[in-house]
C-alpha cells in the first residue's frame, strides 16, 4: 500500500468515526453534533491537531444568494487543502457541492470511493451514502487534505 493510500485510509477512518453524530448547525463535536463543515473540521483536528483558523459564524441560509467573484467555501478550502480537478477525486478527498449553478458551494462531504461519501445533512445523523448521479451533477469542487502530518 502506498503512502497516499495509507493517508486516504486515515482520512476515511477518521470520517467514519463521526458516523451517527447528530446534525447540529455550526457544531463540530463527534458524538454530540456537527454540520458538514464541522465534519471536515473534526477530521482535520484528528489528522493535524488544531484547526488552522477560526470559522466565523454563518447562518443556515448563507449560500442562498449569488456572490461574486468566488465561492467563500472554496476560497477557504484553498487556504488549507489542495484543490484538484473535480473529475479526479479519490477516496479521502473533500467534495464541495452547489445546489444551483449561480449559487456558491454550500455542502461538503468526504469521499470514501468514487461511488460513496460521508456527510452531515440537516435533519439526519452523519452517514455514508451513495454518490449517485444527483450528487455528481452538483459537485462543484474537490480538494485533498495535505499529507504533511
Amino acid at each position: 500500500m502506498s503512502g497516499i493510500e495509507e493517508f486516504s485510509d486515515c482520512v476515511i477512518s477518521a470520517a467514519r468515526g463521526w458516523i451517527g453524530t447528530p446534525y447540529r448547525h455550526q457544531a463540530s463535536l463527534r458524538g454530540i453534533g456537527c454540520d458538514c463543515l464541522g465534519l471536515v473540521r473534526g477530521v482535520w483536528r484528528e489528522l493535524y491537531g488544531a484547526e488552522p483558523e477560526a470559522v466565523p459564524a454563518y447562518s443556515g441560509s448563507w449560500a442562498e444568494t449569488p456572490v461574486a467573484p468566488e465561492d467563500p467555501l472554496a476560497v477557504a478550502a484553498r487556504r488549507h487543502l489542495l484543490e484538484i480537478d473535480k473529475e479526479c477525486f479519490a477516496a479521502g478527498d473533500v467534495l464541495l457541492f452547489r445546489w444551483r449553478r449561480h449559487l456558491p458551494a454550500k455542502h461538503l462531504g468526504i469521499a470514501v470511493s468514487k461511488t460513496r461519501m460521508i456527510h452531515a445533512q440537516e435533519g439526519a445523523a452523519i452517514c455514508e451514502v451513495a454518490l449517485n448521479p444527483w450528487w455528481l451533477r452538483h459537485l462543484a469542487y474537490a480538494f485533498r487534505f495535505p499529507d504533511n502530518r
